[in-house]
């Protein structure tokens, strides 16, 4: 089971740069994206209905502006379009597809850089969210959360660690948080599980030479629930082409599907 996550920085803006031409030489069996900046009916183009998947997108209400997105090579059982919060569901920060007892879910977490006011937002939806996991983990479902969870969760994570220690991003209390999340092993870092080299990035600052030299964040994830431990083969950032800021996160599970 292949599954492919992208925070595409719009998702025009990613076609524009050849995201859906290099898609099918994946045969991905899952497409997560983040970040689609776009209302569905503005995405009228075949390019956006990729052939040979079942396409979904939650938007967010103000145009331009957040939104996720599932694609899948089989028809959901069914398709969640938001979690339930009306203050994050109005930015569409979250879509989940169903299938028998597989669960993946494409998930955009909110980002505190812009502002302190941001940052407490994103402190809010953590609050939550962690017994929205909970709650999850006891349902005996199997669970892949793919997306842009905006955290760097340790030093490895990122280049320039030490000058990031009071940025939104690698704050100690967003990093305590991760580290609760995994401790007991109830989640999964799938990209950790079976990568510990350092310099494995997923976003790169427009500014300065960040791509070329490489300086970057791990901020894009596949949270698996603990059914993968020992199912994770494969992990990849795709780094041939730049169709975003972000670059794709392909992972490989033996999982039947």
């Amino acid at each position: 089971m292949r599954i492919i996550t992208l925070n595409a920085n719009g998702i025009r803006a990613a076609e524009r740069k050849g995201f859906f031409n290099w898609l099918p030489s994946q045969e991905a069996d899952f497409v997560c994206i983040q970040e689609t900046k776009a209302q569905t009916e503005q995405l009228s183009a075949p390019a956006f209905w990729p052939e040979g998947y079942h396409c979904h997108y939650h938007d967010a209400e103000k145009k331009g502006y957040s939104g996720v997105a599932i694609y899948s090579k089989k028809q959901p059982d069914q398709i969640i379009k938001g979690i339930g919060w009306d203050d994050v569901d109005s930015e569409g920060r979250f879509i989940e597809a169903q299938f028998g007892d597989l669960s993946i879910i494409s998930l955009y977490l909110p980002s505190g850089s812009s502002s302190e006011e941001r940052q407490a937002i994103k402190f809010k939806f953590l609050d939550r969210f962690m017994p929205y996991l909970k709650e999850l983990s006891e349902n005996n479902r199997h669970y892949v959360i793919c997306g842009d969870w905006n955290i760097a969760h340790k030093e490895i994570d990122l280049k320039n660690w030490k000058g990031n220690k009071k940025n939104s991003g690698f704050l100690p209390e967003e990093r305590a948080w991760m580290d609760d999340l995994f401790a007991d092993r109830i989640w999964l870092d799938a990209f950790r599980e079976i990568n510990q080299q350092e310099d494995q990035y997923t976003w790169w600052s427009n500014r300065g030479q960040a791509w070329a030299k490489n300086v970057g964040w791990r901020i894009d994830y596949h949270v698996a629930s603990k059914h993968f431990e020992n199912r994770i083969q494969s992990a990849n950032i795709y780094k041939d082409e730049r169709f975003s800021d972000h670059a794709p996160l392909i992972m490989d599970y033996d999982y039947p599907f």
